[in-house]
């Protein structure tokens, strides 16, 4: 493992409109040419939280791969985020892992949003994902499931002989402000037990339904130290993950060993 640098772009997504976030978000990520490795969208971030845009939903042949790929060519970078997908039969809010070449991998939220009836309308992802990138292995997953320790639980010689399941954690969210204290203190949690740097990416603004998110982008160590946090306000961050204090502390407080083996269904 190298050093890795993230990016997190934290946006003020339009409502419902996808050409125009694009180019918003195109924007705020030109100038991170050769400068970052990895470049981190919020959630639905060509719509906002909505279950009215399921009516718009692209397939995997639709614009914003497109444009995803373009984009990740254009700053040399991976860069990941979560949108409306129609596949098959359901819609699914889909986190995509874009890679300069062109490489798409998906991971689709497996907890919906009961409290805003997200789970009447989308279909729930099955599986979790982990990609690996620049010698990380990582795990990109969505907003609400943030508050499912279990299902984020960075297992031992499960996925990765001798090691752990990922060195990463990623959440993309519309956390909404009112619930800013929660999020803060579960990313931290997220990171302390899993061992391992977590990147948690919000939005910003009042959407088309009058929520206001504060934000509160940031990312955090294996300590649960917040090595870079934003406040309410459109910000593009950039920090380098160290690898070296990461295997440093596992070999130090190898916490892993003694973790529960266990599967999810």
């Amino acid at each position: 493992m190298k050093n890795l640098r993230v990016s997190l772009i934290q946006g003020e997504t339009r409502w419902h409109d996808p050409a125009g976030n694009r180019d918003y978000y195109a924007g705020l990520i030109e100038p991170l040419h050769n400068t970052t490795d990895l470049v981190i969208l919020p959630e639905t971030f060509t719509s906002g939280f909505s279950n009215d845009a399921i009516a718009d939903a692209e397939t995997m042949e639709g614009p914003t791969i497109d444009w995803l790929r373009r984009q990740a060519d254009s700053v040399d970078a991976a860069i990941c985020g979560s949108v409306q997908i129609r596949d098959g039969q359901g819609v699914y809010n889909r986190m995509l892992f874009v890679t300069p070449d062109g490489e798409v991998r998906s991971y689709d939220k497996r907890h919906l949003f009961r409290y805003a009836k997200e789970h009447e309308r989308y279909a729930a992802g099955r599986e979790r994902l982990t990609v690996e990138w620049k010698g990380w292995r990582i795990c990109p997953l969505v907003c609400y499931d943030l508050r499912f320790p279990v299902y984020s639980r960075n297992r031992f010689n499960v996925e990765r002989e001798g090691g752990l399941d990922y060195d990463l954690l990623i959440y993309v969210a519309n956390w909404p402000s009112a619930r800013s204290y929660p999020w803060k203190t579960l990313l931290r949690a997220r990171a302390i037990e899993n061992l391992c740097y977590v990147a948690g990416v919000n939005r910003v603004g009042t959407d088309g339904n009058g929520l206001h998110y504060s934000g509160d982008s940031a990312i955090v160590d294996f300590l649960g130290h917040p090595l870079t946090e934003a406040a309410d306000e459109e910000v593009v961050s950039t920090m380098l993950l160290q690898a070296a204090p990461l295997l440093e502390h596992r070999e130090r407080f190898p916490a892993m060993l003694d973790g529960d083996s266990f599967q999810i269904l």
